[in-house]
């Protein structure tokens, strides 16, 4: 093999590891995961990479049991998240319904659908996860806050658009409360709502979509 045949495998390598690296899942990763130690880092990388959870409500139809179901949301525009979770739902599903009557919620996020697990079980405690438990929250339609959280769950979840407007489909935030992590062994990471809101890691935590 020729200098400039070794020359072009290495290029090949390199750009199909570094491919490798930053898409996971068929989705873009443009910030890798942040040291275990910098726990308010991980958490908002954890709410940015993530497009999906598990949103529990307490159940107005189960007698007040939870009722865990698998939502999408989004925490703001690529470059522009706020580690705020917002949400497109309808009545017709029991976690709206939930919401409205009892606004007590919590949204669970896994590394493990980012992809960057590897081969570790997802209740490994180095693959890391976050609750954030608050109040579900109804957003006005006519606020600011409501364009920028459509605008938000409209670029990273594009079919939205398309959900039938007879499902009166409304947008809801997370007014959280309590973050609860789990990064790396030792128990849950503490991290005040001030840490985790701050604006200064809004680009850290941000993505890039294609």
């Amino acid at each position: 093999m020729g200098i400039k045949s070794t020359s072009s495998l290495w290029l090949f390598l390199f750009i199909f590891s570094l491919e490798a690296f930053i898409v996971v899942n068929g989705r873009p990763l443009t910030k890798p995961k942040p040291d275990p130690a910098d726990a308010v880092s991980t958490a908002r990388w954890l709410a940015s990479q993530n497009s999906w959870g598990v949103l529990s409500t307490i159940s107005s139809e189960l007698g007040g049991a939870p009722f865990g179901n698998v939502v999408s949301f989004s925490d703001g525009l690529p470059g522009k998240g706020r580690g705020v979770p917002y949400f497109y739902l309808t009545t017709l599903d029991p976690t709206a319904r939930n919401a409205l009557k009892d606004g007590r919620s919590s949204l669970t996020i896994s590394e493990f659908p980012i992809g960057s697990c590897g081969k570790k079980d997802p209740e490994n405690p180095t693959c890391a996860k976050l609750t954030l438990t608050g109040q579900l929250k109804l957003v006005d339609r006519k606020s600011k806050e409501a364009e920028f959280a459509e605008q938000a769950l409209f670029t990273k979840h594009p079919e939205m658009k398309d959900w039938p407007k007879g499902h009166n489909f409304q947008i809801f935030n997370l007014d959280i409360e309590d973050i609860f992590l789990i990064d790396w062994f030792g128990g849950p990471k503490p991290i005040t709502l001030d840490q985790y809101l701050d604006p200064k890691m809004n680009e850290f935590a941000s993505i890039s979509l294609k």
